[in-house]
């Protein structure tokens, strides 16, 4: 369960948007869009692994 505390006097918006980040980092939408369909597992080995590579360039070019 989430908690935000609310100080006196804070807006809603603020509150909310407090809320919303926190929400964000649990990974619960992005959970349940993965789980909708099955992807299978070298299918995601090799995604990683592209990933891994395009960040690795990334770096490589900003040395």
């Amino acid at each position: 369960m989430i908690i935000v505390p609310v100080k006196e006097g804070e807006s809603i918006d603020r509150v909310l948007k407090k809320f919303k980040r926190k929400f964000e980092k649990t990974g619960v939408v992005k959970e349940l869009r993965n789980r909708q369909k099955y992807t299978k597992p070298s299918v995601i080995k090799r995604e990683q692994k592209l990933k891994a590579i395009y960040v690795q360039q990334l770096r490589d070019n900003l040395d």
